[in-house]
């Protein structure tokens, strides 16, 4: 490899692991890390300790501290420290969001103090589902409480809490606490007076609720609240009304507006027996405006690391990964052209030993164990070694020294046919290193082939996938949205695993070219899988007599088709098809459906509904080996699958002498051809059942087609296709060597 390209993906590499490792971190902190609770009661506490037998105090108000670090924690919280205040009270908006790791740094921050303090419910302690963090942590968003000769109320304005029942609870707190305390000071995240209100039209305000509004300043007025404390603008703003002094505080840390009025202070309260003295104190020298829009810039970077550095990392970590992305792709020189000096590859000095690994596999009745099997027999007689790595079925002993049987962890599915075999088998590793594999071929994209991957990465060997199965059309059986998989996860899955692997083998060039279109890079062989010719068109004619007289009692004409009775089959529509045959031709026939699955007690029910339950048999799982004899008992094939990346069965019933309807895909485009071994259509009921209604009804045209498909099959043969792939395999294996050498 391209020491800059290993270089590349080392970067990526790791990069990655840090983006996963911040994520789980995230999580952590959302969902595991051990937190913290009801902070007022403990800072209560230490406020009526710390006031007990005093008649004159200070306290700090302090506005708009939006998780400041550069500001609140290092410059105002010393000075608070050194200062004769008693405690701390934040007006709101004391975290720059209600995130939790917003909370979680405010809770480092707040522990720097050396006095009390006490929170208002804001609106940016609201944000982000802060609220129920807020309660959790902190306490309630409204609460009173008085020391001495003084009450304190706090208030939430944000609208979590409805205003009918605020405004009786706040009138008999004032009612109260007028009784018994000479000054009364309130405190609430958002201004009351009109002048004072930011008119945002995204952010909550009372100039939206002016009956609430006019309660609270009828109710200051009327105890005689001494002063009413409120952050949320970026300033600070003293004005008198009625008695009250109203006090706006916002320089606790966050972003100024740049006006005189906005400076970073916090706000010193003097109580004693000669009455209430209110004074801003800068925090921050006057500067000019250059320079505080430089330090609030510094603010803004320096927040964003320190406060929400997760985020902040995250970012870094999405941005490096796509600047990787983008330089390979620009950077890295590509060549999309096959190596034509491996055209021409010497004869093998020795078998070649391959390594299988599949998801599914006999005993297990489907294509792709069937296509696999093909294969293998097909290697070991030219020659080759072979070991199949898959799942256990049952406890049953197995008989071919071939497979490798790996436990399973999960089984689901009819019968258990769906396994998740234990990617972690001791066995497996020490079979693997003790077969030595010169090439590696898997046949999923996932799991066992996965596994496969990594093992001829491990191992330095080329590894070989083939493409047998449309993802996209299994759906149904991921537990993700259907559309989400079907347009995008499928189809990402295949490109990737795809361009991961040394060499790609495709059963059509319909399926070569779907693998191109979604961004495929690696070399690819078309070739489908083999059907074994002469085992097809060797039968016992006494046993498929015996056959056709039980299932053609009255010499009908028969159709068959082989097929897993499950969803992506399609075998709906094929019912539908041949009911529109059975309303517009006169010919009897019958229909043999040659398969189990899933969706039989569906397809049963079709057929009462279509009234062809006495047309259609559903003859269920028939051994391997007696396939062929309801190939031979036949008259025509029919298939509607549309999910198939080649139509084995197709090539089948075509050694077998049956010529063949089906639907039009990227699986039968390449295999069945019009007028010469069959017939392809759209997907409609009346195109497909005309195609099949001229077979039934014409035997001369039968008779021609028949004899086209047994040719048209015979350059399929298993033997010959084996011995592409194994020539295949001789050149990945090459080209490996050579790049070691290179390397």
């Amino acid at each position: 490899m391209n020491p800059r390209k290993r270089t590349l993906g080392i970067a990526f590499f790791i990069v990655l692991c840090l983006l996963i490792l911040l994520v789980g971190y995230k999580l952590y902190l959302s969902f595991f890390k051990a937190g913290f609770e009801a902070l007022h009661v403990e800072q209560l506490e230490r406020i009526e300790a710390t006031l007990a037998g005093r008649e004159a105090f200070s306290f700090a108000v302090v506005g708009n501290i939006n998780n400041s670090i550069g500001l609140f924690e290092r410059r105002m919280i010393p000075v608070l420290n050194r200062s004769d205040l008693q405690f701390m009270i934040s007006a709101g908006n004391a975290v720059g969001g209600g995130g939790e790791d917003n909370y979680q740094a405010l809770y480092g921050t707040l522990g720097r103090l050396q006095i009390p303090y006490l929170l208002t419910f804001g609106e940016a302690e609201h944000s982000e589902f802060g609220s129920f963090r807020f309660y959790d942590y902190f306490g309630p968003y409204f609460f009173s409480f008085s020391v001495g000769e003084a009450g304190f109320i706090f208030l939430d304005v944000t609208g979590k809490t409805p205003h009918s029942w605020q405004r009786r609870w706040l009138e008999g707190e004032l009612e109260s606490l007028s009784r018994t305390v000479r000054h009364l000071f309130v405190f609430l995240g958002e201004p009351v007076l009109p002048e004072q209100i930011m008119h945002d039209p995204d952010a909550f305000n009372l100039s939206e609720h002016p009956a609430f509004r006019s309660d609270l300043l009828r109710l200051f007025e009327r105890y005689g609240v001494d002063a009413v404390f409120s952050a949320s603008l970026p300033v600070y703003d003293r004005r008198f009304r009625d008695g009250t002094q109203f006090v706006v505080t916002g320089g606790g840390g966050g972003l100024l507006s740049g006006d005189e009025a906005s400076y970073h202070h916090f706000v010193r309260v003097d109580v004693g027996p000669e009455g209430v003295d209110i004074r801003a104190v800068p925090v921050d020298p006057v500067q000019n405006q250059a320079l505080r829009l430089l330090e609030n810039l510094w603010f803004i970077i320096h927040s964003l690391f320190y406060v929400g550095y997760v985020n902040f990392l995250l970012l870094v970590c999405v941005v490096i990964l796509v600047a990787i992305r983008l330089y390979r792709a620009i950077f890295v020189e590509k060549n999309y052209y096959r190596d034509f000096e491996l055209e021409d590859v010497p004869p093998a000095t020795r078998p070649p030993r391959v390594m299988m690994f599949t998801n599914n596999y006999l005993p297990f009745i489907g294509g792709v164990p069937i296509s696999i099997q093909r294969l293998v027999d097909g290697l070991t007689r030219g020659g080759a070694l072979v070991r199949v790595v898959a799942p256990r079925y049952g406890e049953g002993v197995e008989t071919d020294p071939r497979v490798l049987r790996v436990s399973t962890l999960l089984a689901w599915g009819e019968g258990g046919s769906f396994r998740l075999a234990n990617l972690l088998s001791p066995r497996l590793f020490r079979e693997a290193r003790a077969f030595r594999p010169d090439i590696i071929h898997v046949h999923h994209p996932f799991w066992l082939g996965s596994l496969g991957l990594w093992l001829g990465r491990r191992l330095k060997v080329p590894v070989v996938y083939t493409y047998h199965t449309r993802l996209e059309h299994f759906a149904h059986y991921v537990p993700v949205p259907g559309m989400l998989f079907r347009n995008l996860i499928s189809h990402y899955l295949v490109e990737r695993f795809g361009s991961k692997c040394d060499g790609v083998i495709v059963p059509t060039l319909s399926a070569e070219e779907y693998l191109h279109v979604i961004g495929v890079r690696s070399q690819i062989l078309v070739k489908p899988t083999g059907v074994d010719v002469k085992a097809l068109q060797t039968v016992d004619k006494d046993r498929v007599d015996r056959l056709r007289r039980r299932h053609a009692p009255a010499d009908e004409l028969l159709l068959v088709t082989v097929s897993r009775l499950s969803k992506e089959k399609n075998i709906d529509f094929l019912l539908q098809g041949v009911a529109w045959v059975r309303r517009h031709s006169t010919i009897p026939f019958r229909l043999l459906i040659i398969g189990e699955g899933p969706e039989r007690g569906h397809l049963e029910q079709r057929c009462r509904e279509l009234g062809l339950s006495d047309t259609v048999t559903l003859v269920g799982a028939v051994p391997p080996g007696a396939v062929a004899d309801y190939y031979h008992l036949a008259d025509v094939f029919v298939f509607a699958s549309q999910a198939e990346t080649q139509g084995m069965v197709i090539l089948e019933a075509m050694a077998a002498g049956l010529p063949v309807v089906a639907l039009r895909s990227s699986g039968i485009d390449d295999v069945v051809q019009n007028d010469i071994n069959g017939y392809k259509t759209g997907e409609h009921p009346a195109e497909w059942g005309g195609r099949l209604q001229a077979l039934l009804e014409d035997s001369v045209l039968r008779a021609r087609l028949s004899a086209q498909a047994r040719r048209f099959a015979r350059q399929y043969d298993v033997d010959r296709i084996s011995e592409d792939v194994a020539l295949f395999y001789r050149r990945l294996i090459m080209l490996a060597e050579r790049r070691r050498n290179v390397a």
